[in-house]
C-alpha cells in the first residue's frame, strides 16, 4: 500500500481515479507524454467507443480523432467507465499556453465531451466539466486558472456561466473586460485547431461569436436549433437563439476563471453530497504530490533535478 502511494506520488503528470455512483471516474494528463503506446492506444479505443455511440455514422478529424499522437501530449482526458469496464463518457480538455504579454497565459479549454446517449440522464456534468478543473485548481496552489468554452449549445453554456467567475459572454455576464479579449484574439489567431474551427471561420469580437464554424474538423458536431439540448432557464436559451445563427453553425466562445468563489459554487451546487468527501479527499491527494514531489525528485539520485545531475553508476 505505502509502496503504491510512493509511486503514484513520484508521477509527475496527474493519474488519478476515484469512484462516484457505481462508476469509475479516470482523470489522466497528458498521456501522450508519459503512456506505454499500448495504453494510450487502449486509452484511444475507449474514447473513440463512446464516440461511435454517440455520433453514430459520424467522424471527427480534430483534437484527440486527428491521429497526430502530439495532440494527446496536451491533453487532459476524464475517461467515466461502468464498473465492468466500458467506456460512457469522456472529456477531453486541451491545456493552451496563450501568447499574451508579458509572459504566456495558461488556458484550459473544457474541450470535447461525449457520452452514451443511454446514459445522459445520469448526472455526469459535475465530472465532465468541473471535476478536472478543481484538481488543476488546487495543484496550482490555488491561482486561478482561465478557462475557455466553445460551443452551441444551450445546456453548456448556461452550465459554463453558473460555474465559473468573471465569464464573458452569458446571459447575465458583466462587463467584459481587456483580458477576456487580448485572451479570445489570441487563442482564436493560434489556437483555432483544439476546437476544431477552420481558418475561414469570422470571429465576431463585439458578441465572441464565431461564425460557421463547423469547418475545421468538427462538422459532425453542428446542431440545429431544435437539436441542441436547452438549459433550464429559460434567459440562456434565449441569449443563444438571439446570438447564434444555427443554420450557419455559429458558435459563442467564452472565457472565465476558476478561482475560490468557483471552487465554493462547484462543491455546494454541483458535486452531489454523496461524493463530496471523494472529491475532496483527491484534492488532497493532488495537493500533497504538489508538496512531497520535488522533495522525492531531488532525493532520487537517478535522475536530474535543477543543477545537479545524476549520480553516476559504479
Amino acid at each position: 500500500m505505502i509502496g503504491t502511494v510512493l509511486r503514484a506520488l513520484r508521477r509527475r503528470y496527474m493519474d488519478v481515479t476515484l469512484r462516484s455512483g457505481g462508476r469509475v471516474v479516470r482523470i489522466v494528463e497528458r498521456p501522450g507524454l508519459w503512456m506505454a503506446p499500448e495504453a494510450l492506444q487502449a486509452l484511444s479505443a475507449d474514447l473513440r467507443a463512446v464516440a461511435a455511440r454517440t455520433l453514430g455514422q459520424g467522424d471527427l478529424t480534430y483534437g484527440v480523432f486527428s491521429g497526430d499522437p502530439a495532440r494527446m501530449e496536451q491533453t487532459i482526458v476524464t475517461l467515466v467507465s461502468q464498473p465492468d469496464g466500458r467506456p460512457i463518457a469522456f472529456n477531453a480538455l486541451a491545456l493552451m499556453q496563450v501568447d499574451t504579454p508579458p509572459e504566456p497565459t495558461e488556458v484550459l479549454h473544457l474541450g470535447l465531451v461525449m457520452v452514451d446517449p443511454d446514459q445522459r440522464s445520469g448526472g455526469l456534468s459535475w465530472v465532465l466539466y468541473g471535476l478536472t478543473c478543481f484538481l488543476l485548481f488546487v495543484r496550482h496552489q490555488f491561482r486561478p486558472l482561465w478557462v475557455s468554452n466553445v460551443t452551441q449549445v444551450p445546456a453548456v453554456v448556461g452550465m459554463v456561466s453558473s460555474m465559473f467567475s468573471d465569464i464573458w459572454p452569458g446571459p447575465e455576464a458583466g462587463r467584459r473586460r481587456l483580458s477576456h479579449l487580448l485572451l479570445a484574439r489570441r487563442i482564436m489567431a493560434d489556437h483555432r485547431h483544439v476546437f476544431g474551427v477552420g481558418d475561414d471561420a469570422r470571429f465576431d469580437e463585439a458578441r465572441f461569436v464565431i461564425e460557421n464554424a463547423y469547418t475545421g474538423g468538427s462538422d459532425d458536431l453542428k446542431k440545429t436549433w431544435d437539436a441542441a439540448p436547452k438549459h433550464r432557464d429559460g434567459a440562456v436559451n434565449d441569449f443563444c437563439a438571439a446570438q447564434l445563427d444555427y443554420d450557419r453553425g455559429d458558435d459563442v466562445i467564452q472565457l472565465g476563471r476558476m478561482d475560490l468563489p468557483a471552487i465554493r459554487r462547484y462543491l455546494l451546487r454541483e458535486v452531489p453530497k454523496s461524493a463530496v468527501l471523494s472529491v475532496l479527499l483527491t484534492g488532497a491527494f493532488v495537493g500533497l504530490r504538489r508538496l512531497v514531489l520535488p522533495v522525492l525528485h531531488w532525493a532520487d539520485g537517478t535522475r536530474a533535478f535543477g543543477v545537479l545531475r545524476p549520480r553516476e553508476g559504479r
